[in-house]
């Protein structure tokens, strides 16, 4: 028996093409890796994270679970296409081996057996397998189509906006199911065979078309079907579906603790080109739902920047507050790729900018728990007033590391991009902190808060925000609220709850002295307050439009008082409603029991 027909030829030339373009950029990738990378991998691979990895590639890349928790519907279509061509892949080796042992089959021979063994036995179980797996992934391939026109049955109210090498690429892949069903159908009806689903349309055709136009339609039905595989093979490595190659290698990497950093490296390479331009990521974003905005979400973004077309008003224009992140179903850092984007656009590294740090020192007190104000909270008085009251309650000796202004933690610049110049601020106050000594560092800003624990070398030293900390003095007694009436409702700020993952102390604090109403849209799923500081493209009339549909969300509760905890989004919600916005501090401090 031989595997070759004419037809074969796009398939091979395609198959042939895509696995060399895949494996040259893999290589290429892998090779530029760091070392400190490279090493990672080569201690991880004979670790139990190999199997973690092989575990999520069958969850994800096969299942889909991430995108059946976004919507069962969606989830459906993605594991259908994903699942079920990889299932028609394996079974049908088993089909190839179980009718000729375990000879050598050329790759095309797997790939179009039908054709090849009109002459063999039928075994009607295979083909029973084989086209509940057809119809498997039909299903899906309906769906996918039935998507482009009406999404919000699958929970999507936006889609992404598709180049030409990605349509391209997509109306190939909506054709090759189609395409074998007649193909495989055309063979049972000249031949016979098959099952419920090629031999029911196998019969059709061959009781309505005569024999030679039957051999014709068969012919076209294989090249057309060799054709669609041919094509989808050569676009796929430069369009949205190269993700089918790169999340797998993408898993791994991140089991053996590969990370893309504040300056970029190849592995970014394998987070951009993972990206499968589902367009999951873009209701989330509020620049498009409440602004309008729909050219600058994490999807374009990953699209340019793998394209090398990024211009600065699409890599500026982010809240860069984690809400696509956390539906994204590849997981990809789209923060750290935004942020290492901005680095290689804007860095301009000024020695002389920061000559001044060495001189300041405008510390007070000589306690081992040190309070770090920060910019925001210095422009926001009354939450400094209010910790100081607590402090003070709660006898607490503090060492204040700016209540008359001192240096800016650094995650602003570092978020503009300006990371070499962060780093000097970094350094400043980390040496600021080892000086005077300090055990315990509190902070009220989120801000500062995520980047002394992610960016800062401050080892022996416990970081805490401030709702962590006067939670500690609640639960040990050092501090006394009394419970009232009050009703309040909470807003996540970004970086404390899906940037640092603090979301229950807040709110054990606020039901310590009244009744907590949440909002429709809360913890990982809460709503950015507008004014982010990673975000330097949009007006100030936009921030206060964000503002405002944030804050009718927390209105819609029924809540007196709107708290928050973070200086920027009480400044930031404060704008946009007449209620009460206070932040935690302040209301803890008003409740005090003497």
């Amino acid at each position: 028996m031989t595997f070759y027909a004419p037809f074969c030829l796009p398939f091979i030339i395609g198959a042939v093409f895509m696995f060399a373009v895949v494996a040259t950029k893999w290589l290429v990738w892998l090779w530029h890796l760091p070392r400190a990378d490279k090493m990672a991998i080569l201690r991880g691979v004979p670790t139990r994270a190999t199997f973690g990895a092989i575990g999520e590639v069958v969850g994800e890349s096969l299942l889909h679970r991430r995108i059946f928790r976004i919507d069962p519907l969606l989830g459906y279509m993605h594991m259908s296409l994903a699942f079920g061509w990889f299932l028609l892949i394996a079974v049908g080796w088993i089909e190839t081996v179980a009718h000729l042992g375990f000879r050598y089959v050329p790759l095309q021979g797997h790939v179009f057996f039908k054709y090849f063994a009109t002459g063999l036995e039928h075994k009607p179980a295979f083909d029973f397998v084989m086209d509940l797996l057809l119809l498997f992934v039909l299903s899906g391939v309906t769906l996918a189509w039935s998507k482009r026109f009406y999404s919000k049955a699958m929970g999507m109210h936006r889609t992404t906006k598709h180049v030409l090498g990605d349509r391209i690429a997509l109306s190939a892949l909506w054709f090759i199911f189609p395409a074998r069903l007649a193909a495989e159908s055309a063979t049972c009806a000249l031949y016979g065979g098959g099952s419920f689903l090629t031999a029911t349309f196998g019969g059709w055709m061959h009781d309505r078309i005569g024999m030679p136009a039957l051999a014709d339609i068969e012919s076209a039905a294989w090249w057309f079907y060799s054709s669609c595989l041919g094509l989808f093979f050569v676009a796929m490595p430069f369009s949205r579906y190269m993700h089918i190659f790169t999340e797998v290698p993408l898993i791994f990497l991140r089991r053996y603790r590969v990370r893309s950093g504040e300056k970029a490296s190849s592995f970014d390479r394998f987070q951009m080109e993972a990206c499968s331009r589902c367009g999951i990521c873009i209701d989330p974003c509020q620049l498009q739902s409440v602004l309008g905005v729909d050219d600058v979400q994490s999807v374009y973004f990953l699209r340019d920047r793998r394209y090398k077309m990024l211009r600065p008003e699409v890599a500026d224009n982010c809240l860069m507050c984690g809400r696509c992140a956390t539906r994204c179903p590849v997981g990809i850092d789209l923060n750290t790729l935004r942020l290492n984007s901005r680095d290689r656009l804007r860095n301009l590294p000024d020695k002389r900018r920061y000559a001044y740090l060495d001189q300041v020192d405008r510390s007070q007190g000589t306690g081992k728990v040190g309070y770090f104000a920060g910019c925001m909270t210095l422009l926001t008085p009354r939450i400094l007033t209010a910790m100081e009251r607590i402090f003070t309650t709660a006898h607490e000796d503090v060492w204040w590391a700016d209540r008359d202004g001192g240096v800016c933690c650094g995650r602003p610049l570092k978020l503009s991009g300006e990371t070499d110049a962060a780093r000097k601020m970094m350094r400043y106050n980390t040496e600021l902190f080892r000086k005077h000594g300090i055990r315990t560092l509190v902070t009220s800003c989120p801000i500062c808060l995520k980047v002394f624990r992610e960016d800062y070398e401050l080892q022996g030293i416990e970081i805490l925000h401030h709702s962590e900390y006067i939670l500690r003095l609640l639960q040990s007694g050092r501090l006394s609220v009394g419970r009232s009436d009050n009703r309040f409702t909470y807003h996540d700020p970004c970086e404390l709850g899906r940037g640092s993952g603090i979301y229950d102390q807040p709110r054990a604090v606020i039901e310590a002295i009244g009744t907590l109403l949440e909002p429709t849209q809360t913890r990982e799923n809460a709503p950015c307050c507008g004014s982010s500081v990673a975000n330097t493209a949009i007006s100030d009339g936009q921030q206060l439009a964000i503002a405002r549909s944030v804050t009718a969300e927390l209105e819609a509760t029924g809540a007196e008082t709107i708290v928050t905890a973070c200086p920027l989004c009480k400044k930031a919600l404060g704008r946009g409603t007449s209620h009460e916005v206070r932040d935690l501090a302040e209301i803890v401090a008003a409740n005090i029991r003497e």
